[in-house]
């Protein structure tokens, strides 16, 4: 049992040592009113929405760290006897930042405090890496579903991806999101996520799959472009180094549903029509500290945030037309298969024409050729038609252009897609030094094909035997729902 538990314990180290780190960092120096700095000053720093507080102390020089601080805001407080207790508020750490807060101490009664409000400086002093934070609040007000595989995942979900659009120096590929980014001109696809210090990069020959996690589910992105600190060595093109959002001292949940309605749509020029689309990405999350009522309280100790999300889809892909049996054909009734084309006269000196049937119970000689009579109408009776070749025929779909006799029949494939992304982040303090953090997340998707979600375009190509009012994928096949009478 304890070489076991020594194992375990070895193997959750070595977890930490290789993780990339998603947390921040404060550090400054501390010194009095005349500029000397001061040794030993007690510094803690505490997490505003969860209560977890950091300490540590400044070094003989003046210097102090506060290291592997989660994301949120935090209040720093220093307190040295023969000074006013030192407050600073509103310091605002990111994902992988390093914050520099000088602390300025005014001699007084510790009775006696100095509140500073102001927020950090945004001037980096302290690494010389560039990236861009974006808080994922941002990326859920400006939505990002129902521009279908330019600013989705091959799955439909809304993509962390798309935050690429607000970084100077970085775009997606024209191709869309599914094949990844390019920052700085690095091919597409060399970009890493790494999501709560976790490696989270999913590419199968450059395809990125759909790994990451829900955008309602996350605090926010830190998108390094170059620069990288040498724990982020393998990176090509972009870090995406996302933190998820934890639970609170106060209990927050929310549900949400985006949706894509043609209704919301302008009609397709010079037609007036609006082609059906339908999409629905919805869920809800609850965060909060754990409480089980009369036997634990988890308030400033324990916390979770879980999130489920789920998109549905429903559609049907029509692929190339091809040729079946008319209704007619299959009764053996031949008689618009005559071309009227000559193909000679027989034996007998009569026209054979092409198109068509020969009886072959007719057949015999005559002067020493042999020669057989028409079906008469070209009309094959249903007791000389075989059985074995009846039965395949039914097998044979039937047409669904009725008045056509060539590429009659457009085959239909089911397209549904349901996504299911869910996860639970749990927090818990043991100690003000020994902190325990784990995220669990999962992501899948059901599917008839694995075909990437079609951008719907409308109004081109439309051919005439198509209802206009059906969209189109990119490969040229038109879409359309089982629920739709307009595009059945």
């Amino acid at each position: 049992m304890r070489i076991r538990l020594v194992s375990l314990c070895l193997m959750a180290s070595a977890a930490v040592i290789l993780a990339q780190s998603d947390r921040g960092t404060i550090t400054g120096t501390v010194a009095d009113p005349a500029g000397a700095v001061v040794a030993g000053a007690p510094i803690e720093a505490k997490n505003t929405e969860t209560g977890a507080a950091f300490q540590a102390a400044s070094s003989e020089t003046g210097n102090y760290t506060l290291p592997q601080l989660p994301v949120g805001n935090y209040e720093i407080s220093v307190t040295v006897p023969g000074f006013k207790k030192y407050v600073r508020q509103n310091i605002i750490v990111g994902v992988a930042q390093t914050l520099r807060v000088d602390i300025a101490l005014e001699v007084g009664s510790a009775a006696e405090s100095v509140t500073v409000t102001e927020q950090s400086s945004l001037l980096k002093t302290e690494s010389g890496e560039l990236s861009t934070t974006v808080q994922a609040q941002r990326m859920i007000d400006l939505g990002g579903l129902g521009v279908g595989g330019t600013y989705a995942t091959s799955q439909g979900l809304r993509t962390y991806l798309s935050e690429i659009a607000l970084v100077p120096g970085a775009s997606n590929p024209a191709s869309g999101f599914i094949l990844g980014v390019r920052v700085n001109g690095a091919p597409n696809g060399t970009q890493r996520t790494i999501i709560d210090g976790a490696d989270s990069t999913n590419q199968i020959n450059a395809v990125q799959a759909g790994t990451g996690a829900s955008m309602d589910a996350m605090q926010e992105t830190a998108i390094q472009t170059s620069n990288y600190s040498a724990e982020f060595g393998q990176v090509g093109g972009g870090l995406f180094n996302v933190t998820m959002r934890s639970g609170t001292n106060q209990y927050h949940g929310a549900g949400y549903d985006y949706l894509v309605n043609e209704a919301f749509n302008a009609s397709t020029p010079f037609t007036n029509v609006l082609p059906r689309t339908r999409r629905n990405d919805y869920g809800f999350n609850l965060g909060g500290p754990v409480w089980i009522p009369k036997i634990y309280n988890g308030k400033d100790k324990t916390f979770f945030f879980y999130n489920r999300e789920q998109y549905r889809e429903f559609y049907v892909v029509n692929d190339t037309a091809i040729t079946v049996p008319t209704a007619a054909y299959r009764a053996g009734n031949f008689a618009t298969a005559i071309t009227g084309r000559s193909a000679g006269n027989d034996p007998l000196g009569r026209a054979m024409l092409e198109g068509m049937i020969f009886d072959p119970k007719s057949q015999r000689v005559v002067n020493g050729q042999q020669i057989r009579d028409q079906f008469t109408g070209n009309l094959i009776p249903l007791a000389q038609q075989d059985k074995v070749a009846l039965a395949i025929q039914g097998l044979i779909p039937n047409p669904t252009n009725a008045t056509a006799t060539a590429l009659n029949y457009l085959p239909s494939f089911p397209n549904d897609r349901v996504t299911t992304n869910e996860s639970v982040k749990l927090d818990h303090q043991l100690t003000p030094k020994i902190r325990l953090s784990g995220t669990w997340l999962t992501n899948a998707t059901s599917t008839q094909y694995s075909q990437n979600n079609p951008p719907q375009k409308h109004g081109e190509h439309i051919s005439p035997e198509q209802d206009p009012s059906c969209p189109e994928n990119p490969r040229g096949h038109f879409l359309h729902r089982p629920d739709s009478s307009r595009c059945s």
